[in-house]
Order: structure tokens, then C-alpha cells, then sequence
């Protein structure tokens, strides 16, 4: 008994210590003991849902509770922003794009939370892929031939962005490579890709889902991917890099956040388990199937990425001046 009773201090400063250190020895364990919920800033049917739900479904059985995506789209990602850093819950995970973090604080004077503290990156699981596109009809295949009617054309070229980074590198390219094209303002995407079809403008830099089928209809020509790798679904298309405009070169990550209090150990308990749905061969064709391509990171290689972005996404807006179109 008087073993016991010296023991006991030794315990309980291992989880003092173990507190102090912002750290929960059983933690991961535990974790979860209720249903986890998955809020997205964007609708449903949207690429980034589908990849959320695609992971959600495959981490219910793994985590032993049910996970459940909520869409939570509207102002730039900021009800679903508020929603989940009013939760401070480590049953409340953000499964988002990296605006909020790269884009957000460039165009916002204030935020409803800290990009710094509030949204901690647990893991990857896939970027979008991004294309610079024209009308069939303008009969041009390439970059070059893009830049080189631009310039024998100076002003009498538009072109349109999908708000984030396809209107911000777009914009980037278009100041880097001296073009001076004009920007056009959509605020449906729907209809700029419409309108794309039927030539009423020249270019438009968007996710490839959103202009696939009109591409498989023969009215819309893909240029580039600005992914560092090609499209299995346009295998013939080269990427920015390849197509000599490195400076295109971007690619919409997607993955899990968590908020400020996570543990350490829960966090990265999450990322492994990502990983491992990342590895089951069925995972990739289906993301490749909508657009996507696997992306499966380690909380610091996914912060390290999010950081790349942001650096060069704030070079881009101070170089250009750029105000998002609404």
C-alpha cells in the first residue's frame, strides 16, 4: 500500500506536465467518443465535397463513429469559418481548400479568426485541378498562341478567373507575361463557362470540372493544367511548367484542419488515419474520376504547402494590385 502511495505524486506531475506541454497522454485514444462533424465552406456536389465525403465515408468505420459532412458555404468560407472556430471542439473538424488561410486575410480587413491559431493543418488528401481554357472556335492549341494573340491584340482580350487562385495567378500571368487583357466579373460561374463556349470572352482559368463536359463536347480547349502533374483525364495536355509559364504553376489542395486546442498526438492520430484511406487503391480513380488528384500529406508537409501557397499568393496580390471580383 505505502508503494502505491508514493507513486501517485509521480503520476499525477507526469500529467501536469504532460498538460503543460499542450499535450493529452490518452487523448488520441479516446478520440472519438461522439459523432465527428466535417464543416465545409462550400455547397454540396461541389469537388471539395465530394473528396470530403468520400474521406468521410471511408473514417466513420475506422474512427468507430459516424462522421458527418456539413456544408456551410456563403462569404469567402466565413460562416463556415465562424461556425467552426465558435465550436472549440475537437469533435468539429474544417475540411476546406487553403483560402482561408493563403487568400482570406489579403482581402479581408477583419476575420472572425486568426489564419495563424485558429486552423491547425492535420493532413492533404487531394488538389483540384486547375486549367487555363479558350473557346473552340478562337482555333489557337497552345500558351504561346494564348500570349502571342494577346499581345498583337493589346485590350481587346477578356478574360475570366474562378475566384481564389485560378483569378489570382491568372491575373499574376497576365501582369508577368505583359499582356494586357481585361478581367471580366461572373457572379455565376455556370454561366462564364456558357459563355466561354459561345466565344463571348477568350479565356477563363477555372477548376477543370467546372468545363469538362463542355471540353468533351468539342466547344471549350484546355491549354494547360497548372498542377505540376498532367490530367489523367486530358493526358494529352501539358502542364504550365511544361508549356514554358512556370509562374501558372498552382494547385488547389484540399484537407482536414483542426482548431486551435487540438493535441498534438490527436492530430497527428487523425493524419495517419487519412493517410491510410489515402493508400486504399480505390481512393485514387475516384478522385481522378471528379477532377482531382491525390495528395496525401503529413501535417508539416501539408503546413509547409499552405505556406508555399500563401507566400506566393501575397506576391501576386501586391505585385498586381488585384481586388477579388464578388
Amino acid at each position: 500500500m505505502r508503494a502505491i502511495t508514493r507513486s501517485t505524486p509521480v503520476v499525477a506531475l507526469g500529467f501536469v506536465v504532460a498538460l503543460a506541454l499542450g499535450v493529452s497522454p490518452s487523448s488520441a485514444q479516446q478520440w472519438p467518443q461522439r459523432t465527428v462533424r466535417l464543416l465545409l465552406p462550400i455547397g454540396p456536389g461541389t469537388a471539395p465535397d465530394f473528396a470530403a465525403r468520400l474521406f468521410a465515408e471511408r473514417l466513420a468505420p475506422r474512427w468507430g463513429q459516424p462522421v458527418i459532412v456539413e456544408n456551410r458555404q456563403g462569404a469567402d468560407g466565413l460562416v463556415a469559418l465562424s461556425a467552426f472556430v465558435g465550436a472549440r471542439d475537437s469533435h468539429t473538424l474544417f475540411f476546406s481548400y487553403a483560402a482561408p488561410i493563403t487568400i482570406n486575410p489579403l482581402f479581408h480587413d477583419k476575420l472572425p479568426y486568426d489564419p495563424a491559431r485558429d486552423l491547425v493543418p492535420i493532413g492533404s488528401t487531394s488538389a483540384l485541378f486547375l486549367a487555363v481554357a479558350v473557346p473552340a472556335s478562337l482555333k489557337i492549341g497552345t500558351m504561346t498562341e494564348l500570349v502571342g494573340l494577346a499581345r498583337s491584340q493589346p485590350g481587346k482580350l477578356n478574360w475570366v478567373g474562378a475566384p481564389g487562385l485560378p483569378e489570382i495567378f491568372f491575373g499574376g500571368f497576365n501582369k508577368s507575361a505583359d499582356l494586357n487583357m481585361v478581367r471580366v466579373s461572373y457572379r455565376e460561374m455556370s454561366q462564364a463557362v456558357v459563355d466561354l463556349s459561345e466565344a463571348r470572352f477568350h479565356a477563363m482559368s477555372t477548376s477543370l470540372t467546372n468545363i469538362l463536359p463542355q471540353v468533351h463536347a468539342g466547344k471549350i480547349r484546355v491549354l494547360a493544367v497548372t498542377n505540376r502533374d498532367r490530367s489523367p483525364v486530358l493526358p494529352d495536355v501539358p502542364t504550365a511548367m511544361e508549356a514554358g509559364y512556370p509562374e501558372l504553376t498552382a494547385e488547389g489542395l484540399l484537407g482536414f484542419f483542426g482548431g486551435r486546442d487540438m493535441p498534438a498526438d490527436l492530430r497527428d492520430r487523425i493524419a495517419a488515419d487519412i493517410r491510410t484511406v489515402a493508400a486504399d487503391p480505390a481512393i485514387a480513380p475516384r478522385l481522378t474520376a471528379a477532377g482531382q488528384i491525390l495528395r496525401s500529406f503529413t501535417p508539416a508537409e501539408y503546413a509547409a504547402a499552405i505556406e508555399d501557397q500563401r507566400a506566393r499568393v501575397a506576391a501576386i496580390v501586391h505585385a498586381t494590385g488585384m481586388k477579388m471580383s464578388q
